[in-house]
């Protein structure tokens, strides 16, 4: 199977460094319309060249609607889009990951929460038990959301802040 990232900046890196670790990929390139990484083999837009069975993507855009809209535009095509979750990552046996979202070194995704399509949940995230967490949000470092919460889609929740009970209505 073949990974390719759309965006070969930081957040591209990262996704690469643990795509790389799970051993399911022979190959992990970009498309990136403005990088010079040897690992780039083509502009964003090339993306419909390499829709096959063979091929997974995985959009990694740091602007959350932008990120989203790739996410959506692909699954439109039919491409086969990745959920990319890292080995050290606690994922609880009942909660549902979304497609094209990532969960990355050390994050906690507890009982029966539903993490939404094309979602970031950073480094060290922890999201309590029964949160729902809307589509294209991005969840930053550290960031700690308790129990029975729902975070709309597309916010960005910053680093170190604490989510408490129902601060966001649930949907």
């Amino acid at each position: 199977m073949r990974l390719i990232i759309i965006g070969a900046g930081g957040y591209g890196r990262v996704i690469a460094e643990i795509a790389e670790r799970t051993n399911k990929y022979s190959k992990i390139s970009f498309l990136d319309d403005n990088s010079t990484d040897s690992r780039v083999v083509g502009k964003c837009g090339d993306y419909l060249e390499y829709i096959n069975g063979e091929t997974e993507f995985y959009v990694a855009f740091g602007a959350n609607e932008f990120r989203l809209d790739w996410v959506n535009k692909l699954l439109a095509k039919g491409a086969n889009v990745a959920t990319i979750i890292d080995e050290s990552a606690y994922i609880s046996p009942s909660a549902v990951i979304g497609i094209g979202s990532a969960v990355l070194p050390k994050a906690v995704v507890n009982t029966k929460c539903v993490i939404n399509n094309g979602v970031i949940v950073n480094c060290g995230a922890v999201i309590d038990h029964d949160c729902i967490i809307g589509e294209g949000t991005h969840i930053c470092l550290n960031t700690v959301i308790k129990a029975e919460n729902s975070i709309p889609d597309l916010i960005k929740i910053d680093a170190g802040v604490v989510i408490e009970n129902r601060k966001y209505p649930i949907k």
